[in-house]
């Protein structure tokens, strides 16, 4: 997956139905699921010290909020094969590092949102503090990025390629 400056996602055809499959659950089986779940709770009486209502609205709130959040990502989505790069890190792209220049402390990750997260390759958020970092860096480069502590950390791009899936 990658994002460019047009806010246009470009997403693989297996990513892109994956996630319009999880939009039409959502907006199908799930909702009338989380509508019996209230209409059930609801039965129960009084609404102030009802757990289950309260757990199933806030239940639905967090539903709800995923459907806009894919809604969006799939209204902005581009499939296929995104624009070739130049070696410069961008969403979308297998990134590997080194940490302070040192060639044997490397990491290799996909830089994509969570949606594209996979357990085959470790993923990072291009908003996360490494993301946003190493973001724009071309190979050779080095950047930085702030750790939890407020310290700087300095890596160096190895390598950064499209990713394939």
């Amino acid at each position: 997956m990658t994002q460019t400056s047009e806010n246009v996602t470009w997403l693989t055809q297996e990513a892109y139905n994956k996630l319009k499959d999880e939009l039409e659950y959502l907006t199908g089986p799930a909702r009338t699921e989380i509508a019996a779940k209230i209409a059930a709770a609801r039965e129960e009486g009084d609404l102030r010290e009802n757990g289950g209502y309260h757990a199933a609205k806030e239940e639905q709130g967090k539903q709800e909020l995923r459907v806009r959040q894919l809604t969006q990502l799939l209204e902005n989505a581009k499939v296929g094969t995104p624009p070739a790069t130049d070696g410069e890190v961008a969403p979308g792209m297998v990134v590997t590092i080194a940490f302070d220049g040192d060639e044997d402390d490397t990491l290799t990750f996909l830089l994509a949102s969570r949606e594209y997260a996979s357990s085959d390759i470790e993923t990072y958020s291009p908003q996360s503090p490494l993301g946003s970092g190493v973001m724009g860096h071309k190979v050779g480069e080095d950047a930085e990025y702030e750790l939890p502590n407020g310290k700087k950390a300095s890596v160096t791009i190895l390598k950064a390629e499209a990713y394939s899936g």
